[in-house]
């Protein structure tokens, strides 16, 4: 696998990850009380139900990383895999663990 190939395949998992974590994580937290950001995964909440909305929302998403991954060739496909691993961080990973050690810290 050449350098750039097998970065894109690291982004790649890497976003696989934080997928299944803030999928987990919005599942949980939904159970524990906390509201979920995305207005429009919000508004599939109310409509699906939200085991349904986050299983399509996810499936969606990973599809969408697996079309990357498969022209991970292409040059717009590192980068845009680097901001989105970026984006989940920032906006899922880093909330959904700070709700999380809230609720731990307040129950010690």
């Amino acid at each position: 696998m050449t350098a750039p190939c097998r970065r894109v395949y690291d982004l790649f998992v890497l976003n696989i990850a934080l997928q299944l974590f803030d999928a987990v994580a919005t599942y949980q937290g939904v159970q524990l009380g906390f509201r979920e950001g995305n207005p429009l995964l919000r508004n599939a909440f109310d409509e699906f139900g939200v085991l349904p909305a986050l299983l399509l929302f996810k499936a969606v998403a990973c599809g969408l990383l697996f079309l990357m991954n498969r022209n991970a060739s292409h040059r717009s496909v590192e980068p845009a895999l680097t901001a989105t691993a970026g984006a989940y961080s920032a906006f899922s990973l880093c909330p959904w663990l700070g709700n999380f050690a809230a609720v731990f810290l307040k129950s010690i």
